[in-house]
């Protein structure tokens, strides 16, 4: 193999700001020739050449490269509209937005000159800040768990680009990612490679022995000092750590791949092979180990937990972020809340979105879950708990087009001002806990001068419900990502 050009010679570092020097190629050819060597040295895995060559293979670089957006600082103004600002107040009338170099840079008064602005009449149409899933799985939610499990690693990455797209047409303009391997998808979109929304991730899942994120199959148990890794932990979906030296060394892994958040595993699951929904995993010392390196790179730790055990111990070693957590009792929710912690809930109502399991076992483990997901969200109104709004669809490729069918139910429970403001407002707040680490500088989820420019236009009135979000693809006229139009309808 020739000699790897000083400029794109991987560093761990570094190697999400290299560029290559080479002149003989076009930059797409350039990225991917980064990308290949980088994944060759960190991972080293069979047919990992294989997946990036299809990748790029299936690309096409020229027609990828000329959809790209064009260097043009001309402003945007939409007008006519009634707008929904993220807060979760009343539409408002007579505004107009003014857009440019990706960002909101004023709201203006009906009338107001212009000057060289394109303008976009939205016909008296609802402007609203574009949507954010905050526990989505970016690589794993479109794909079967046997073809996650078995397939090229470049077929799994080609699949998650597609639902990427998807997910950005849907209106979702941001996700938090907890966990997979989005790092590479994430840099493919905020280069314009390919469309999807912005990833806010957090690597690789951490779990014990036995634990939530343990993939491994029965023969590879004991696992021995100089075992080699799992399948799963190679490709970066979860990885296993038991001790607080483990922990630390897994977590400071993630931060250094880029990781905006950390995610452990605390608690036991549902569809789980190993775990029982009861079991409670990792010490409070663990635990702790993964928060303090969180904090000291400025960011926090989210855990997948449902019980009141895990979770209070969780918030004893100050994770800042439960996912799930539909077991949880009174004490833990006032936890909660005296701890300012966001709750991270999902509607698992047992209803279509569900998942369907051939075993009573785990049916049962289902109906506890939906039972308790009815008294979660009362008591997270009644305790004042920080509540986000995300999906968690993973290995259910036939259930992603529903996504926005778990945001629409939660009128259930709330009023549909309030619950589009958790989807919006309230979880760029919870996107914001990144601090430093946020790999996206301004505001998410609100419609606000210096705002990032994600902006949704739509059919249909949130003041008298959300089903309108049902039918995303005819219902959403217009959808703009950092003030690039990926859609226009209008």
């Amino acid at each position: 193999m020739p000699a790897i050009p000083h400029a794109v010679k991987f560093h761990p570092l570094h190697h999400h700001h290299a560029h290559g020097a080479c002149q003989c190629g076009s930059p797409l050819l350039t990225q991917f020739h980064e990308r290949m060597m980088a994944d060759i040295s960190r991972r080293q895995f069979i047919g990992g050449m294989a997946g990036v060559m299809a990748m790029f293979a299936a690309l096409h670089a020229p027609s990828v490269l000329s959809q790209q957006p064009k260097d043009d600082n001309r402003p945007m103004l939409l007008k006519n509209l009634r707008l929904f600002d993220g807060s979760g107040g009343p539409l408002r009338d007579g505004v107009a937005i003014r857009i440019q170099d990706g960002r909101i840079q004023a709201l203006l008064t009906n009338g107001t000159d212009v000057g060289d602005a394109e303008v976009i009449d939205c016909g008296g149409r609802v402007v609203m800040p574009g949507l954010i899933d905050a526990h989505w799985h970016t690589t794993l939610a479109g794909i079967s768990q046997l073809e996650a499990m078995t397939a090229d690693p470049g077929y799994v990455h080609l699949v998650a680009a597609k639902e990427a797209e998807r997910t950005l047409m849907r209106g979702v303009t941001s996700v938090r990612d907890v966990g997979g391997p989005s790092f590479a998808l994430k840099r493919a979109i905020d280069k314009g490679i390919v469309d999807g929304p912005r990833i806010f991730p957090a690597g690789a899942m951490i779990s014990q022995t036995s634990g939530h994120g343990d993939f491994r199959m029965r023969h590879e148990v004991p696992r021995g000092t100089a075992s080699p890794l799992s399948e799963q932990e190679k490709q970066g979906v979860a990885v296993i750590a038991d001790g607080e030296a483990e922990v630390l060394r897994r977590t400071r892994e993630q931060l250094m791949l880029g990781a905006s958040q950390i995610k452990l595993m605390a608690g036991g699951g549902v569809a789980s092979t190993y775990d029982p929904l009861d079991s409670t995993q990792f010490t409070e010392r663990e635990l702790r180990a993964a928060v303090e390196a969180a904090d000291d790179w400025g960011t926090y730790v989210a855990v997948h937990v449902y019980t009141s055990k895990g979770i209070q111990r969780s918030l004893r070693a100050g994770v800042k972020s439960i996912e799930h957590g539909q077991l949880a009792d009174e004490e833990s929710v006032r936890m909660m809340a005296g701890e300012g912690a966001w709750w991270s809930l999902q509607p698992f109502l047992q209803d279509e979105d569900s998942n369907v399991y051939p075993d009573a076992a785990r049916r049962e483990s289902q109906r506890m879950v939906a039972e308790g997901t009815v008294r979660a969200y009362e008591m997270a109104q009644r305790f004042d708990v920080k509540t986000a709004w995300g999906t968690d669809i993973l290995f259910s490729p036939q259930n992603t087009k529903n996504q926005l069918r778990h945001l629409a139910k939660l009128t259930r429970f709330y009023d549909s001002l309030t619950t589009l403001a958790m989807a919006t407002g309230r979880n760029g707040e919870l996107l914001a806990m990144s601090g430093p680490r946020s790999p996206y500088k301004g505001k998410l989820g609100t419609i606000e001068p210096e705002a990032l420019a994600d902006l949704l236009v739509v059919d249909g009135n949130p003041e008298q419900g959300l089903e309108f979000l049902n039918d995303p693809n005819t219902n959403l006229r217009l959808i703009m990502k950092g003030g690039r139009v990926h859609k226009n309808t209008l």
